[in-house]
């Protein structure tokens, strides 16, 4: 006879299992990206083969900028001190682009520093996620808005485009004097302060780049800033003459369901087609569609090493991992390496190629990033710079768990169902 403990478990797991062929139903509905790329591309050159770069910079759009110095901060003790030290030294404009805007410390002090540069004259631009700010007190908007900062909410929903509300913008921007600017995963929330010494402190890396591609980066902001508002930004202010600052090559790419949803999809499909030796994946949601899977499994075919970082027991959205460990079979069975990270949420987005491409910003592996959200994603081509990923990368892997085919296979029956009935919403994760 069963124990109430068994019980209650196939309970909830039934009714999760229940709730989320709802949701699948009612999700169905929703506006999605149109998906274009359906079959392999086929190994035609490798990452460093100039053929690659040049058709990085055309088939995609964005050319490939020498002159840059990109440098990467780990964690909110290293990240939110030179972002707010660029907002404090702003002179001429602020354009900043941020999913999640929540209240706490990290917010206040944003919406302050924000605050007293639009006081001072600076013009301020800030485009907020509505679905991502939800979280997000009315006072912190009112502290920008009375200071004379122009604050918008990226499809903020009404009854004539509720169609629109699916299409979220994920973007991490921030843009100062139009020379400097930085990208990556972090979200303004206390939750990514502190050193991701524990589960209440996510683990994260961002980037600041100075040189020719803070243009493409003030490009693709200005982007979504017509949309939010129908006005262009542009002139010196915005698009000052910039100088070379370092030897780093880099291109800031974007993508949006209203300008090629396939497009990232497309560029990540590029980079691990073309990897010849290494990939190294830090991805904070992975749920891998079939096409990705299958252009994973056909570089471990050809040699390719390829090792996975994704989030462990501490993750925001359940749902997602359960998806993600639904789709690791084939990938395990060829040979992938697939790691959960212990001790906090790894919120880390960074793909790194045969140790000289190296792919950061705001874009996760899966669906959604692929094809619903507008998102932005930085390449830079250079060894010296993907080597310091790789030794970050290196002490995310030490802190983390690594799964085998086999644990995979004999992992218990209630966790197979629960997580074939979150993948069925992988379209929408």
């Amino acid at each position: 006879m069963a124990s109430a403990g068994h019980r209650s478990n196939l309970l909830i797991v039934g009714v999760t299992v229940v709730a989320t062929l709802l949701c699948v139903g009612v999700v169905i509905n929703l506006t999605g990206g149109e998906k274009m790329v359906t079959r392999p591309l086929g190994h035609l050159y490798s990452i460093k083969d100039p053929q690659f770069e040049r058709t990085m910079g055309v088939l995609l759009g964005p050319v490939i900028l020498p002159g840059n110095r990109v440098d990467s901060y780990v964690n909110g003790d290293e990240i939110f001190p030179p972002m707010l030290a660029a907002i404090r030294a702003a002179r001429r404009t602020i354009s900043f682009e941020t999913y999640i805007y929540w209240s706490g410390k990290v917010g206040d002090e944003f919406a302050e520093a924000l605050a007293e540069r639009a006081r001072a004259g600076v013009k301020v631009h800030v485009l907020l996620d509505w679905v991502g700010s939800s979280k997000m007190d009315r006072k912190l908007l009112e502290t920008m808005e009375s200071a004379g900062a122009e604050v918008r909410r990226f499809h903020q929903p009404a009854w004539y485009s509720l169609n629109r509300l699916n299409n979220r913008t994920h973007r991490k921007l921030l843009i100062v004097d139009g020379i400097t600017g930085f990208t990556g995963g972090v979200g303004i929330a206390d939750e990514w302060s502190g050193h991701a010494q524990d589960p209440k402190h996510w683990r994260d890396t961002h980037f600041r780049v100075v040189g020719p591609a803070v243009a493409q980066m003030q490009a693709v902001f200005g982007d979504n800033w017509v949309k939010a508002t129908g006005v262009v930004l542009h002139g010196s202010d915005y698009f000052p003459n910039i100088e070379p600052a370092g030897d780093d090559p880099a291109q800031m790419f974007s993508s949006s369901p209203s300008g090629g949803s396939q497009s990232m999809e497309l560029m990540y499909l590029l980079i691990i087609n073309a990897a010849v030796h290494t990939i190294d994946l830090s991805a904070a949601y992975f749920v891998p569609d079939e096409i990705s899977r299958d252009t994973i499994v056909a570089a471990l075919t050809r040699g390719v090493r390829v090792r996975i970082i994704t989030p462990g027991p501490h993750i925001d959205a359940e749902t997602v991992r359960r998806a993600s460990r639904a789709l690791w079979g084939d990938l395990l069975a060829a040979g992938a390496e697939i790691y959960e990270y212990q001790p906090t949420m790894y919120h880390v987005k960074v793909l790194i190629a045969d140790r000289f491409l190296v792919s950061v910003g705001s874009t996760n592996f899966d669906d959604r990033s692929f094809h619903l959200n507008d998102e932005a994603t930085l390449n830079v081509f250079d060894e010296r710079f993907a080597g310091r990923q790789e030794e970050i990368f290196e002490r995310d892997l030490a802190a983390s768990r690594r799964t085998t085919i086999g644990q995979w296979r004999s992992r218990p029956f209630l966790e197979k169902i629960w997580e074939h009935a979150a993948a069925l919403l992988g379209p929408q994760l």
